[in-house]
């Protein structure tokens, strides 16, 4: 059974998430894209300025100083006449020419700085063929350059200084605009970094809120009912949750599990209601039974006891008196009264397991272990037992029904014993907050298919001929062990019996060893 279906209108969570991916992806594109003209903004300027217009500043340089190298050379000449004032002439003409060899790709697209240079390289050359060559001539065929020649080079070579000052404020002019468009550039990338910061923080909250409003407190109200119902047990409250359609179809599950586990658990209530009632007709029942079992184990002492006493009497005074059979009848009389009271004594034992109200302490099973031994020393010493006992635990319980318990373990032990002479061990091992209790002997043991059938009242697999008893001991150690919150069994073996019984873990730091510290009851002789 589903709940109602969600609206086809509705929208998916599909849909918003892509929703929202979509226009992430749109601002981070255009941040991106914003970013990226930025960028290459700042390497254009960077570019233009360091790659172009710095390099051309310092050939520029170079050029001014190789003129000015040509013009004091030529100068120098004029007045000595000495050859070695050429040399500085020869070598500045070379490196203006590779000077301005270099200058002009760097120029090429400033039009202003390229026709400056131009001027620069034609003053240059007309500079020298109309003074520095005449004069050099001129000195070496003895004339000397008299003062309109020499007046004419300096207003020649002031054209040239005219020239390279327009080429020079040219390219510091372009420097300084380089310059200001890096640092513009830088301050535009700057700027679009910041607002694509901004943009893409608001958009971020933007998306967050809106899947918020669409999702997350959809699902926060879903979990808020889901533990309510749970929290408060209150499974009649409908789930009704909007949101996207997925969420509106998990709710619709979870309501519709809201009402399977209400129509179960009403019929549980039913299940429940019945065995409450079940369950206290049992209680009452073995309440009963037990009382039944008290009372009548208790009122049949008294007339048990006249039949056995006046069955005894009639045996004493008129034995030898009657017949042969009459006198059989009459022992026969006896012996049964006498089980009878031994049936009932026991029976009567069985029914105050659990009734008496005893004080429950610390009990020392190697204590009681050592006192059952010594309750059993005229049957010990005997059958030539002999009874080890390790380390035992000290529990919390009665020590007199556990004390019962170890006694009827070793008493059966000694009892059906075999050829060999009886050896009884009993041991202990800690098993989480269990104590697991082993009494192990060597006797005729029991078959598996009856390891269940001897804890039952009454239950023997022997006749009273091949060994005394009346079949309680092992239902008596099972309603003591029980009890006292542990369970009983017989565990299979080749040879001899192996009884298993846990009790509850009442301090796990304690270990009473056994008495004597050799592992052997001091009352029990040992045979080999």
């Amino acid at each position: 059974m589903r709940a109602d279906r969600p609206d086809p209108q509705q929208w998916s969570l599909r849909r918003w998430v892509g929703l929202a991916a979509v226009v992430l992806v749109a601002v981070f594109g255009g941040a991106v894209a914003a970013g990226a003209l930025a960028i290459s903004g700042l390497i254009d300027a960077r570019v233009a300025l360091v790659d172009r217009i710095d390099p051309a500043v310092q050939q520029a340089l170079r050029v001014d100083l190789a003129l000015a190298d040509q013009e004091t050379s030529v100068r120098g000449y004029a007045l000595t006449g000495r050859d070695d004032f050429l040399e500085p002439y020869r070598s500045g003409a070379l490196r203006e020419a590779a000077a301005m060899g270099a200058l002009t790709p760097l120029i090429q697209e400033m039009p202003e700085a390229a026709a400056a240079a131009r001027r620069v390289a034609a003053a240059a050359v007309a500079w020298r063929t109309d003074y520095a060559e005449p004069a050099v001539a001129a000195v070496r065929d003895g004339r000397p350059v008299v003062g309109a020649e020499a007046a004419a080079g300096k207003a020649r070579f002031d054209e040239v200084r005219e020239a390279m000052r327009d080429l020079q404020g040219t390219l510091e002019a372009a420097r300084i605009q380089g310059r200001d468009s890096l640092s513009g550039a830088a301050t535009t990338l700057v700027v679009v970094c910041v607002a694509m910061t901004l943009v893409l923080l608001v958009v971020f909250v933007l998306v967050t809120l809106a899947l918020r409003a669409a999702v997350a407190g959809p699902v926060a109200r879903l979990a808020a009912d889901v533990r309510r119902v749970v929290a408060d047990d209150d499974f009649a409250q409908e789930l009704r949750v909007g949101g996207p359609r997925e969420l509106a179809e998990l709710a619709g599950d979870i309501d519709s599990m809201r009402r399977r586990i209400l129509a179960e658990v009403a019929a549980q209530r039913v299940v429940n209601t019945e065995l409450d009632v079940r369950t206290e007709d049992l209680k009452r029942s073995n309440a009963e039974l037990e009382q039944f079992a008290y009372v009548a184990s208790h009122d049949l002492q008294e007339p048990l006891r006249k039949v056995a006493s006046f069955c005894q009497l009639l045996q004493r005074r008129y034995s030898g008196e009657l017949d042969e059979r009459a006198d059989q009848y009459i022992g026969f009389a006896v012996d049964g009264a006498k089980r009878m009271q031994v049936l009932i004594n026991d029976l009567l034992a069985f029914s105050r397991v659990g009734r008496q109200n005893r004080e429950r302490g610390p009990v020392d099973l190697g204590a009681a272990a050592a006192q059952a031994a010594a309750n059993l020393s005229a049957a010990v010493e005997e059958a030539g037992a002999v009874v080890e006992v390790g380390e035992l635990p000290v529990v919390h319980g009665e020590e007199v029904l556990l004390t019962a318990v170890l006694q009827n373990l070793i008493g059966n032990a000694v009892k059906f014993r075999g050829e060999e002479p009886p050896r009884v061990s009993i041991t202990a091992r800690r098993d989480g907050d269990q104590w697991d209790l082993l009494v192990a002997d060597n006797g005729i043991g029991v078959r598996e298919e009856y390891a269940e059938r001897v804890f039952a009242i009454f239950q023997r697999l022997h006749g009273k001929e091949d060994y005394p008893g009346t079949g309680i001991g092992l239902a008596m150690c099972r309603k003591i062990v029980e009890h006292h919150g542990g369970r009983i069994w017989i565990e299979p073996s080749e040879r001899g019996t192996r009884v298993r019984f846990t009790l509850p873990v009442a301090d796990p730091t304690r270990l009473a060893p056994a008495p004597g510290g050799t592992g052997t009851t001091p009352e029990t002789p040992e045979t080999s």
